[in-house]
């Protein structure tokens, strides 16, 4: 997936999204839904699924549910969200209703199931494509946002690449 023309792609990709300002991951899912017109929910993974997921992502017939691992950090939890839409804006067709988190979502017949990813690794051109948009989400909105801090920890920031130094 190291291809200039895969990296124009999801760039492509994340410039056509409504980044909310300020950014923040759920005002981001929220706003990726109503452009979509189909609901986004975004649950826990649960207890004991034992899938070696820290995220998936199912694309239901009426709304896609994407599921995080409970025990992580906030900053940890929004980038799995992140490359979890990551797949949904690529459409990414993943590994069907035989994903070993079937088995702990009874509620969900394989054929209501469409699609279902689960990011256990990076070694697929499909998760290393998710993560690549996840990146370039959060450096677009990194680069939209509008600072107010100043002083030296302004200087602090511009000097880490934190924000621009046209601010």
């Amino acid at each position: 997936m190291s291809t200039r023309r895969d990296l124009r792609r999801c760039q492509a990709l994340v410039a056509g999204l409504p980044l909310p300002r300020p950014f923040s991951v759920p005002a981001l899912v929220d706003a990726l839904a109503a452009r979509r017109g189909r609901p986004i929910h975004v649950r826990t993974l649960p207890p004991g699924s034992g899938a070696g997921a820290c995220g998936a992502w199912i694309r239901l017939a009426s709304a896609d549910v994407i599921y995080v691992e409970e025990k992580t950090s906030r900053v940890h939890r929004d980038h799995i969200v992140l490359h979890e839409i990551g797949h949904l804006l690529c459409d990414h067709t993943g590994a069907g209703g035989t994903h070993p988190l079937s088995r702990v979502l009874p509620d969900l017949s394989p054929e209501l199931i469409e699609r279902l990813l689960a990011r256990t690794g990076y070694s697929t051109e499909e998760e290393q494509e998710a993560e690549l948009v996840a990146s370039l989400i959060r450096t677009a909105a990194q680069a939209r946002a509008s600072w107010t801090t100043t002083g030296a920890l302004g200087e602090f920031e511009t000097a880490l690449g934190l924000r621009g130094t046209w601010e």
